[in-house]
């Protein structure tokens, strides 16, 4: 047997899950019979044989004897004096079967196969890779970290193969270090100069909706289900869920007894507030619990518009807004309604308060911006805090807190 050494090769194909022994065996024949096209100009009289185990393959000539003088085609047909030569007992009519010295095709040749065949193996590799992965676009995974980078980190999982999960895709208080197993949903497999990038993700309601999936086994089996997940990761969370079963408190189960079953989400996803709240389709109730912890005193609903005007209790406000104004942010995103908070009993005096953006000719945006940051972003929600408080709250000079209140103050007098 013609021995070539393409062990190397084929231990590429061993090493690719999925690629099964027919597929190998079709992809060397290919590249032979490419070899013999170009050599012969046609692979119709040739059998490439395979041995995967050792790697070797050997290739057999087929042509019938003929009597001298009559070789119609060269390829399919040998003279009976040539045919002799190799072996003396052969006789017209028979078939020859004459193995190919594959060091006749030349050794450029013999290199270009085996880039040929290294080629197509990176191809099915990839194809096998976009399959496994494309199957699990929203499942949950865990990976090593292998490379932290400034803008993405490289993981690998249990093959081997790289995922990448960017920074976009990671909460804000994540913090990785070489070696450690992390946890996160396959978001997307995109294509990137015709290699396969498994992109994964932390901030995704996915990432969420499954962590819930595995800690709360009545979502698992269909008794509990989420009917929309909304996020501002690291920072709060709100989910919907519903259940059929009057038996079953949605609520209660998703949390746990004292918390037990949430406290593990809540850790994984670095500390993120998580809401569940009971979903309806009464808008009112949904807008209601959808604003927890605040409590509403009454609203005006345009279903229209769908724009909402929440009133509340002074107390409450803050708390219906949230920090950075993320808890009303979720809330208009769970609902769909636009809303608007106001203090109940003051919506009058709403109507003569003006943004502190309007100000921003006289008050430096960095301190408008100060204001904006401890949930003063009108001129009145300033004026309504003492100077002392305000001091206390944000990261400014009582000076400065001393002007703007007394620009603020002029507006109003010249009202």
């Amino acid at each position: 047997m013609a021995s070539i050494n393409l062990i190397e090769a084929f231990q590429e194909f061993k090493d690719a899950e999925n690629i099964d022994r027919p597929t190998m065996m079709k992809v060397v024949e290919d590249v032979f019979k490419t070899l013999l096209r170009k050599k012969y100009g046609s692979d119709e009289n040739f059998d490439v044989i395979v041995n995967a185990e050792k790697g070797d393959l050997e290739i057999i000539r087929r042509r019938m004897i003929v009597e001298d003088g009559e070789v119609m085609d060269p390829l399919a047909e040998i003279a009976y004096s040539d045919a002799i030569k190799l072996e003396p007992d052969f006789e017209v009519g028979e078939e020859l079967y004459q193995e190919v010295d594959i060091l006749d095709f030349g050794r450029r040749a013999i290199l270009a196969a085996k880039q040929t065949l290294a080629s197509r193996i990176g191809d099915l590799k990839k194809n096998v890779l976009v399959k496994k992965y494309g199957d699990r676009i929203g499942e949950i995974i865990t990976a090593e970290v292998y490379q932290v980078w400034k803008k993405e980190v490289l993981l690998l999982d249990e093959e081997g193969n790289e995922l990448i999960l960017p920074k976009s895709e990671q909460i804000p208080q994540d913090y990785f270090k070489k070696g450690e197993n992390i946890r996160s949903v396959v978001k997307k497999v995109d294509m990137k100069n015709n290699s396969p990038v498994i992109i994964l993700s932390r901030t995704s309601p996915d990432f969420l909706s499954k962590l819930l999936e595995i800690e709360v086994p009545e979502i698992f089996d269909g008794l509990i289900t989420i009917r929309k997940i909304v996020r501002e990761p690291g920072e709060r969370a709100k989910v919907a869920v519903e259940s059929f079963d009057d038996r079953i408190d949605p609520v209660g189960a998703c949390v746990g007894m004292k918390g037990s079953r949430i406290h593990g989400i809540v850790r994984e996803l670095k500390n993120e507030n998580i809401d569940v709240i009971n979903f309806t389709n009464n808008i009112q109730l949904l807008i209601q619990r959808s604003l927890t912890p605040a409590k509403i005193s009454y609203m005006e609903v345009d279903n229209e518009q769908k724009h909402v005007d929440a009133y509340l209790k002074a107390d409450q406000v803050s708390l219906a807004i949230g920090r950075r104004g993320v808890n009303i942010k979720l809330a208009c995103e769970l609902t769909g309604y636009d809303i608007d908070v106001y203090r109940e009993n003051e919506e009058h005096e709403e109507e003569f308060d003006i943004d502190l953006e309007e100000f921003s000719d006289e008050i430096e945006a960095w301190i408008i911006d100060e204001f904006k940051r401890v949930g003063c972003d009108t001129a009145r929600s300033v004026l309504n805090l003492t100077a002392d408080e305000l001091e206390r709250r944000t990261d400014l000079e009582r000076e400065t807190i001393e002007d703007v209140r007394k620009i603020l103050k002029e507006e109003f007098d010249r009202g």
